[in-house]
């Protein structure tokens, strides 16, 4: 469904005779389908430039370009509009002329905004356009968003802690959720998420409480918990920033906000779930200035990296990279895919969903909603002349098989699959219906990754393991020598947690002669990774049990995912 400013484009486009009819139900569609704005799908599609877009709307409106990069606007101009309302609204005041006030709009097209905007000011408002970014920037310049605490921002809110109020109408709710205090909590509920690099952010309400928490290095922690009243009209607020639908509250929604806090483009992925006390919502953090792809940061051992560039390298065969979720699997196969993106190699993905944009991969969002499965997905790409192909997740035979089909026809595959360990994977293919002869002409290794939290370096304590620890990570004293284990005593660095950041441990099966023999036989799960062993494979709790000893985790994360 488009917003004020989509439909306003959509009528351009149409009465200029710059797009026909079926051209926008596809770029309706793919707005729908991608969750991008309909400006942006009409600019990657060709049909209108950025510049151009804007002289349409100045035209419609009978206004004029704005240029950020030539203004000097003066301070009192600037103070004329709250904060609050210019982050709220997406307004900028760049000049006062008697009783007219011009501001340049991100949504010029929406005369809502601006009939609001006129009643709050009490002024007669002209709207100006410009181009998005230099919008966003000029906003993050003249109202930077304040390092204020959630207690400070609470401890400011005027609410009656009582009762929670009802809301007869959309408008109500829409004036609640747009009410300079509520916008004002989220965007510092937003901005500590991610200046503690958080990855999801979780409202929560129950009977008698509004529980907000954030999950950082997998571990969630809990925000100073707000009053009950205010959980409607933050959960609405979050709605209509993502572009969903305020007033349904029975049926879950998922959307998007992309947004700049810092000055840093942040991408954030909404689900919405209707729950007996209201709308759970969870929000997913990404955050390309956080995650950094590249296979060297992800903290796997020298020759398991060293085995795995050798296989990612080559020509035909498929990598499977597994594990339960949450484990880093997706971040492992970015940045295996990021390592191979050159000029001569053709990249496509099928990805459910999208998750980072990587300049030079074709990337391709699945939605079972259009029939576009992962299977549906992976003949499709077969037909583009791919060298390298990743589909998210082998689910069932068909996209197993097709992902073979491709392996043994010259192209390298990369996929995930939810296993506990590396050579499980094999077991759960042929349980899947998979022919061994044909794992063992494909499968070119397997690598299985958990994620475990490293101990802060600005708070770490050495001390002298105890015979019980080592016990139960199979070690006698004289594995370990003279070397100390370390823990996090807690600091002001750490969120009082004792772990900052996090690495993988994994362990990778490459197949060999030996290998192929045991899954023709149909060998047990025990057999293969005994025999994997023999040849050298470390485990997830051998390499667990060397980053302990390394000194970068602790006993109690090892034990806990491996």
């Amino acid at each position: 469904m488009l917003d004020a400013e989509g439909q306003a484009l959509k009528d351009i486009l149409l009465t200029d005779g710059i797009c026909t009819s079926e051209q926008i139900q596809d770029s309706e569609e793919e707005h729908d389908r991608t969750g991008k704005s309909f400006r942006e799908v009409i600019i990657n599609y060709g049909f209108l430039t950025e510049q151009e877009i804007l002289q349409h709307f100045a035209d419609n409106l009978g206004t004029e370009i704005f240029d950020f990069k030539q203004a000097d606007i003066k301070h009192e101009v600037i103070q004329m509009i709250d904060p609050e309302i210019a982050r709220a609204y997406g307004v900028i005041p760049v000049s006062m002329e008697d009783n007219n006030l011009k501001v340049v709009a991100k949504n010029p097209m929406n005369y809502q905004v601006i009939e609001e905007l006129q009643f709050i000011l009490g002024l007669e408002i002209q709207v100006l356009v410009a181009e998005q970014d230099t919008i966003d920037t000029a906003v993050e310049k003249y109202y930077p968003v304040t390092v204020a605490s959630v207690h400070d921002v609470l401890s400011e809110m005027s609410g009656d802690e009582e009762d929670e109020q009802i809301y007869d109408n959309v408008t109500d709710l829409e004036n609640a959720a747009n009410d300079a205090p509520i916008v004002r909590f989220v965007e510092v509920i937003l901005y500590q998420a991610i200046k503690d690099q958080a990855s999801d952010i979780h409202f929560e309400p129950f009977e008698t409480s509004f529980r907000i928490r954030y999950r950082v290095d997998g571990t969630l922690y809990e925000m100073p918990p707000p009053s009950k009243s205010l959980a409607v009209p933050v959960i609405s607020r979050v709605k209509i920033m993502s572009g969903l639908n305020i007033a349904e509250r029975r049926l879950p929604q998922d959307g998007r906000i992309q947004l700049k806090i810092g000055g840093k483009p942040i991408d954030l992925r909404v689900a919405t779930l209707p729950t007996s006390y209201g709308e759970s919502v969870v929000l997913r953090i990404l955050d390309r200035s956080v995650v950094n792809l590249d296979l060297n940061a992800l903290g796997i051992s020298t020759d398991v990296l060293a085995q795995l560039r050798d296989i990612i390298h080559m020509p035909n065969g498929i990598l499977l990279v597994t594990g339960p979720t949450g484990s880093g699997k997706t971040t492992t196969l970015y940045s295996a895919l990021q390592e191979v993106n050159e000029i001569g190699e053709k990249l496509l993905t099928a990805e459910d969903p999208v998750e980072y944009d990587i300049e030079g991969i074709i990337q391709l969002p699945v939605n079972n909603a259009y029939g576009m499965t992962f299977q549906k997905a992976l003949r499709a790409f077969l037909r583009q002349d791919p060298d390298r192909i990743m589909i998210g997740e082998i689910r069932d035979l068909e996209t197993a098989q097709t992902a073979i089909e491709s392996a043994l026809t010259g192209h390298f595959v990369f996929s995930t699959l939810h296993t506990n360990d590396a050579a499980g994977t094999v077991t759960r293919l042929v349980d899947m219906g998979v022919e061994p002869f044909l794992l063992c002409s494909s499968i070119a290794g397997i690598v299985s990754q958990r994620l475990i939290r490293r101990v802060c370096k600005n708070c770490r304590v050495p001390y002298e393991p105890k015979d019980e620890e080592l016990e139960k990570l199979n070690l006698v004293r004289d594995d370990i020598g003279d070397r100390k284990f370390y823990y996090g005593k807690g600091c002001q660095n750490c969120n009082e947690s004792g772990y900052r950041g996090r690495k993988s441990i994994c362990e990778l099966l490459t197949m060999s002669p030996e290998l192929m023999e045991l899954i023709l036989k149909n060998a047990p799960t025990v057999a293969i990774r005994e025999k994997a062993r023999e040849q050298g494979m470390v485990t997830i709790r051998e390499d667990g049990v060397q980053t302990i000893v390394n000194g970068e985790t602790t006993v109690d994360e090892v034990l806990r995912y491996t």
